[in-house]
């Protein structure tokens, strides 16, 4: 699911009334203070922070009115204790209208910054909802959940990828994990889901349809572009793919691996991982590896949930370097449902990494709700 960020652009341009009130205080207590001091002690420069401070949360327009009030306050203060064209005070009152005037200027610099950040994750979020739609939630028997978590806090899409396709005789739903980061990988991840989203209609089997997807990615390497890379870039691009294939009137689900982490099987309280007898070389290396594409069936009865994850998950680690042990953590969730499933284990993986992931992370959770007919 793509999070909006349209109230975080709400927030960003509203006041920040408690800081706003700190900068104020700061007036406040700085022109008491020095009326109070002795002649000797002059605490007018300390005025500069109040806009200064502002500049950091506020608007040009706010951090200029902090600006007029601190001038004000010293006006104040020279008046009350000599005089306000006194030379010391003269000085003091010249170097806080600069001193205002430059964080007015920052302030404004910092909020079109922001403007076009803004501008920057609209875009992203646009891109992502077209690569990589949301899933649907309820299609025939089945309930689907997905989250992708980003590694970078900026990115809204990486090279992890999952799409569904609704066939006559069921679902079809892939996840795969693109080597590489950067527009490469996103690119490879569109043409993979391009090629998903044409072929699943199409494709009698499920065999079929990956080895569609096979040709696709292998001749994608065979462009232009990538003949200038070296063989052994040309051998170390790939993708990891696993297909399943679930049919509406049957309690089973078909699977090919292709190189892929193998799905988790959440059955009552029991953890399963699905693992082929022929797993496949990932997309994109046939030509290196020769192999026949073979799917295998798994029971999937009503009340199970298959959970599809990428790499990311699975070799997330903490501080002491341990990686996420994702099978203990789902076992016993079988019942809570694929949105609980994953919304548990979104906290719990940015828990354990101490909120900071070190590569992208997709999941996708398939509950059977109703037995087939």
């Amino acid at each position: 699911m793509v999070p909006s960020r349209l109230k975080d652009h709400r927030w960003s341009q509203e006041p920040r009334h408690p800081l706003l009130a700190v900068s104020i205080l700061m007036i406040v207590i700085v022109t008491v203070v020095d009326i109070l001091a002795p002649a000797s002690v002059h605490l007018g420069p300390f005025l500069v922070a109040a806009p200064a401070v502002t500049a950091s949360f506020a608007g040009p327009w706010t951090t200029a009115g902090v600006g007029v009030l601190a001038v004000t306050a010293q006006s104040v203060v020279a008046a009350v204790r000599t005089s306000i064209v006194d030379l010391n005070h003269s000085f003091q009152l010249i170097t806080l209208i600069l001193m205002s005037a430059f964080a007015t200027t920052f302030a404004a610099r910092r909020e079109h910054h922001e403007r076009e950040l803004m501008q920057l994750r609209s875009v992203a979020t646009a891109a992502q909802e077209v690569v990589l739609k949301p899933l649907p939630q309820r299609v025939g028997s089945l309930r689907i959940a997905s989250v992708y978590l980003a590694a970078e806090s900026e990115a809204q899409i990486g090279g992890d990828l999952y799409a569904a396709a609704r066939t006559e005789r069921g679902i079809r739903i892939v996840i795969g994990d693109v080597r590489g980061k950067g527009l490469e990988a996103v690119g490879d991840a569109a043409l993979l889901l391009g090629a998903f989203r044409g072929a699943a209609h199409r494709q009698a089997d499920l065999p079929a349809l990956m080895t569609f997807l096979e040709g696709t990615v292998s001749s994608n390497l065979d462009d232009p572009a990538a003949l200038d890379a070296t063989a052994e870039d040309r051998g170390e691009a790939f993708i990891t793919a696993a297909a399943l294939d679930i049919p509406d009137d049957e309690p089973v689900l078909h699977l090919i691996n292709c190189g892929h982490p193998p799905p988790l099987l959440l059955h009552r309280d029991h953890v399963r991982p699905l693992e082929v007898r022929h797993p496949a070389p990932p997309l994109g290396l046939t030509e290196f590896v020769e192999t026949e594409l073979t799917e295998e069936a798994f029971a999937f009865e009503q009340g199970d949930i298959v959970l599809l994850y990428t790499d990311g998950v699975i070799e997330a680690r903490n501080g002491e370097g341990t990686f996420y042990p994702l099978a203990e953590r789902v076992a016993g969730r079988a019942g809570h449902g694929p949105d609980a499933l994953l919304a548990h284990l979104c906290k719990d993986l940015l828990r354990h990494v101490g909120g900071h992931l070190g590569d992208d992370a997709a999941m996708v959770a398939i509950e059977r709700v109703s037995r087939p007919s």
